[in-house]
């Protein structure tokens, strides 16, 4: 397989393990150095940006990310021990024709009704979208059986060693 293949192949394993986990850690840094994650739902890929995510205009997260744009964002499947580490860079948008592009209904219940205006449709002002450039990913995929994993677990646990539950894979973008 061509290297430009296997990169593909890898690609195509990320975006697969990121909307089988749904819910990211989406890490900005304050201005004092620290860094604070918080979850927010990684919403269908599109063309748009490489990951990208529904904000309220207002929240701290949008100071944070204008000062510091560089983020990481970190998946885990409780369910398969996949794991998802993107480290990348971050846009705001409020291209209102975007956003009424990309809108979904379930966006309104996270910013609720306040009056005519802000009642969490698509004309929202208080919706901005977070357009992640994604530089470097590391990920580790499943490739057994939820059995062998199981088993991996146990052996791990009484023998001590670490079970092998995938192999741990990059992609530099």
């Amino acid at each position: 397989m061509s290297e430009q293949n296997e990169q593909q192949k890898r690609i195509d394993e990320l975006y697969d393990l990121v909307e089988g986990i749904e819910t990211a850690m989406f890490v900005t840094q304050r201005d004092d150095g620290q860094l604070v994650s918080r979850p927010m739902a990684t919403q269908k890929r599109n063309p748009v940006a490489d990951l990208w995510f529904v904000t309220d205009i207002e929240s701290n997260k949008i100071d944070e990310l204008d000062e510091h744009p560089l983020i990481n964002l970190s998946y885990f499947s409780t369910k398969s021990y996949e794991w998802v580490s993107v480290s990348g860079s971050a846009t705001i948008s409020t291209d209102r024709a975007k956003i009424r592009e990309l809108y979904q209904p379930d966006w309104k219940m996270w910013f609720g009704e306040l009056d005519d205006v802000r009642n969490g449709g698509p004309d929202d002002p208080r919706l901005a979208l977070i357009l992640v450039n994604a530089e470097s990913v590391i990920y580790m995929k499943r490739e057994k059986s939820k059995p062998e994993i199981l088993f991996e677990l146990i052996k791990g646990r009484i023998t001590g060693e670490r079970p092998e539950l995938g192999s741990v894979k990059s992609v530099s973008l």
